[in-house]
């Protein structure tokens, strides 16, 4: 009796300790995207609703929150595709800011013409219309960027090529990551700093920011695995980001995460275009986990509390078929100590071919709904947090 006592107890202190399934509804805004390389997520137009930005094969776009009708900010910038997009508001005017990356050639490692662009892009009066484009010095293979807005007001857009200079097959020359300061002409010239310029394969990086931080913290994805670049001064840069003891695997996509009390994680997608999704439990030494190694070519990675634990969950998407023949975006859940499984949930079940995705509240229902683009599936969708 007390053994069937004891068994009812843990029974019902895994339901008790077992998070609600999360539920999604997908709406489809466009099916007819061409590659959907990058996604950014800002306010527009100023009426204080997020819109949605994509980075297509030729056009530089965003979809207008309501109707979700889509304009075009440029197009044809350059010879070779688009591959990136950074949008956020840097004055507090209420609306964003956008920066581009375009002329993707990640085979040419050493031609600044034939590889790598960077454009800032002047707002019309009417931002339905297209933008005017002012061209940025860069290094070759520009990948991935980020605007970082620090406590004194000053903003700067980091980029992150892919390779550095003359590199083959990921060796050679460090990549230089570069921090643009805009200035308040962004016609003239922006002043230009190397946060670092010792890694190779830099695919992807994070940008961590705290009210109790005021100098944001970068997490860089590369193949010498995740690196930290920490209190972002770009004046003051040594040229040397830091280690994370534990994390040397190659890495390809890396997010911040928080879970109980003050416990952080480094969620990642190994290697470069990988198979594996895992997390880090960030201590004095990183403990790895392995959340999934049933991906193929992941490419997309968030960290967010999409079911209001408290605490942050993992979506993960990945762009070519799987062991199962299956693409998509998994949604992964930790349990209550770092140490127990985690739950897998699909989001997308193979129609989503996962080439980037973005998390933010679309509604203002207090609930951070995904956005995904799918490169061979060709279509953009929102999954909304009915959850």
């Amino acid at each position: 009796m007390f053994i069937i006592f004891l068994l009812f107890e843990v029974w019902l202190q895994g339901l008790i300790n077992t998070p609600p399934a999360p539920r999604f509804e997908a709406q489809v805004l466009d099916k007819n995207i061409s590659i959907g390389y990058g996604l950014a997520i800002g306010d527009v137009d100023g009426d204080r609703k997020p819109d949605i930005l994509l980075a297509d094969q030729k056009q530089f776009v965003w979809y207008r929150n309501g109707d979700w009708k889509r304009f075009v900010l440029a197009e044809n910038l350059t010879e070779r595709d688009n591959v990136c997009i950074a949008a956020r508001d840097l004055d507090g005017d209420g609306k964003v800011e956008i920066a581009v990356g375009a002329q993707w050639n990640p085979g040419e490692t050493s031609d600044t013409i034939q590889s790598g662009a960077v454009f800032y892009l002047i707002r019309p009066q009417d931002p339905t219309q297209p933008w005017e484009s002012v061209r940025l010095p860069h290094e070759p293979t520009v990948h991935r960027m980020r605007w970082v807005k620090k406590a004194n007001g000053a903003s700067y857009l980091v980029v992150v090529p892919l390779h550095g200079r003359g590199n083959k097959n990921g060796e050679g020359q460090g990549v230089k990551i570069q921090a643009y300061q805009l200035p308040g002409n962004p016609r003239q010239t922006w002043p230009l700093f190397t946060l670092d310029n010792t890694l190779h394969l830099t695919h992807n990086l994070d940008v961590a920011e705290t009210k109790a931080n005021s100098r944001p913290d970068l997490y860089v994805a590369s193949k010498e695995g995740v690196r930290f670049l920490s209190g972002f001064n770009p004046k003051q840069a040594t040229s040397q980001t830091q280690k994370i003891t534990g994390v040397e695997q190659a890495t390809g996509e890396v997010r911040l995460g928080k879970h109980r009390g003050n416990s952080k994680f480094l969620a990642t997608i190994e290697p470069m275009h990988g198979t594996t999704v895992a997390v880090y439990w960030l201590d004095k030494t990183a403990t790895r986990q392995v959340l999934d190694e049933n991906v193929k070519e992941g490419h997309a990675l968030a960290a967010a509390d999409f079911l209001g634990l408290g605490y942050d969950q993992v979506a993960a998407g990945w762009r070519n078929p799987n062991a199962e023949n299956k693409v998509g975006i998994k949604l992964y859940v930790p349990g209550n100590q770092t140490n127990q499984p985690w739950q897998h949930y699909w989001i997308d079940e193979n129609d989503m071919a996962t080439e980037d995705l973005q998390v933010h509240d679309l509604n203002a229902d207090g609930k951070p709904d995904i956005i995904a683009a799918g490169r061979a599936t060709k279509n953009l969708k929102i999954y909304w947090n009915k959850s």
